[in-house]
């Protein structure tokens, strides 16, 4: 039975967010959802819990209650789980950029494993042959991409940069990340401070960050012009802290370089990340799509040619190819390979990756995936091809509309990356139970330290 507590209002350090103790109850904390939230029952009742442990006790306060649950945030925690750690960063439990700095990084891994594990046996009614060994980093400055948000907030007086708060869509009051990459994550309150000298401080809602290998960007949305002065800090700021800081006014054709002048001519591909063991170097710019972890992407494209097991007389199809990032690597393996990819960006910009590496054999197409039917209109015809190996890395939703055809082509080997498990145990029903593939390997790769995000690979090999 719930405990009543009397009525007041703190900040949870344990991972639950902003909390109001004036409907705060006990729970003994039975399981995690799939989000890692810890699950309990009151009176009969399902209460999802932010920041609490299996086999923990605890007093939460309700967040929403609805129906057949409720949600809540952990309080305080009267016993707590071997699994449970000190948080990494001063702000968790506030800020809503990280969810799991409570858990041990073992417990978050077998968590996501679990996760990933009863989607494909629940939604997919599928199961492996072999659990892959986790793919684990760096646990702390991994994340190279992301998108700041900025607010001056009249009753503090100052500007906010950071994520949002845990449950609320105001910005957390942060000094720091400790999952961005050094080079922003130290730099939080600088980006507080320049801002705030700006005439337009109050019309910038945004600063999108991406890193590469020798160097971090910047982009500064804003809503208003720029003064000279305004000009002037932001080149000097960019220069101390040497960084490349580009503006954008309006949508993703109005960015711009600002600072550095002499890198204006090569701006669109300003950034780069290398791959030493295949020879390779890609370049990119700021607001193309790269993967957020580059030591997981480095490990993951060695895994996926591992497991494709390619061969110098291999034909290959890379779905949903990006700006190249599995097919560059596997063509430096095969006789020729084929990526195809939505965006028409990312698309040029395979190409010229594949120019700038003097790799001949990789040809790219761009084309709605979601309908395959409409590839001929891109100039790719699918019937009659030959594909040996087949490597797909769909967004969110999926490739439910390729599986079909993709069995069709009867490749012998089929590697699907995904970022949600969900999908890709839906997709895996198509390939397993109505294709004739079986998926003899399947893990996970923790991408996303901290955080409730499953990242998955698996090996579907097609039955003779």
């Amino acid at each position: 039975m719930a405990r009543k507590q009397k009525r007041s209002r703190r900040r949870s350090s344990n991972g639950g967010g902003r909390v109001d103790l004036k409907q705060s109850a006990y729970a003994a904390v039975e399981s995690l959802s799939h989000d890692s939230r810890g699950v309990a029952h009151i009176n009969g009742k399902a209460v999802f819990i932010d920041g609490a442990l299996p086999g923990e006790e605890v007093l939460f306060s309700y967040l929403k209650r609805k129906g057949s649950y409720d949600e809540g945030g952990v309080a305080h925690v009267i016993k707590a789980a071997p699994e449970r750690v000190k948080a990494g960063c001063a702000h968790f439990g506030l800020c809503g950029g990280c969810s799991l700095q409570h858990m041990a990084a073992e417990t978050q891994i077998h968590a996501k494993q679990q996760v990933l594990l009863d989607n494909l046996k629940h939604i997919g009614s599928v199961e492996a042959d072999e659990l892959l060994a986790p793919m684990t980093g760096p646990l702390w400055g991994y994340r190279r991409k992301a998108r700041l948000g900025v607010k001056y907030v009249l009753k503090k007086e100052k500007v906010l940069v950071g994520f949002r708060e845990k449950h609320s869509a105001f910005l957390a009051d942060i000094d720091g990340c400790e999952v961005l990459h050094r080079s922003v994550g130290k730099q939080i309150n600088a980006l507080k401070e320049l801002v705030g000298e700006l005439s337009i401080y109050m019309r910038i809602p945004q600063i999108e960050i991406a890193v590469g290998d020798d160097g971090t960007a910047m982009i500064f949305r804003h809503l208003e012009p720029f003064i000279g002065s305004d000009i002037d800090k932001l080149r000097a700021f960019a220069q101390q802290h040497d960084v490349l800081l580009y503006l954008q006014s309006k949508g993703p054709d109005t960015v711009h370089l600002l600072w550095p002048e002499a890198a204006k001519e090569s701006s669109q591909h300003a950034l780069c990340y290398r791959l030493p063991q295949y020879d390779i170097e890609y370049r990119f710019g700021p607001t193309n799509f790269v993967q957020v972890n580059a030591e997981i992407n480095s490990k993951m494209i060695d895994k996926v040619i591992e497991l494709l097991d390619l061969q110098s007389e291999d034909r290959v199809m890379d779905l949903f190819c990006g700006l190249g990032n599995f097919t560059l690597p596997m063509a430096r393996r095969v006789a020729s390979i084929v990526g195809i990819e939505g965006d028409d960006a990312l698309v040029e910009l395979a190409k010229h990756n594949a120019k700038h590496n003097g790799i001949e054999n990789a040809e790219f197409y761009s084309a709605d995936l979601s309908q395959p039917a409409l590839l001929p209109q891109a100039g790719f015809v699918m019937d009659g091809q030959r594909f040996d190996k087949v490597l797909l890395d769909p967004a969110r939703a999926g490739a439910l509309e390729m599986m079909a055809p993709l069995a069709k082509l009867a490749p012998k080997l089929i590697v699907y990356v995904s970022c949600n498990p969900a999908t890709l145990a839906r997709d895996a029903d198509e390939l397993v139970n109505k294709h004739g593939y079986r998926m003899t390997k399947v893990g996970v790769m923790d991408m996303f330290p901290h955080t409730s995000h499953v990242e998955a690979m698996a090996l579907f090999v097609r039955d003779e």
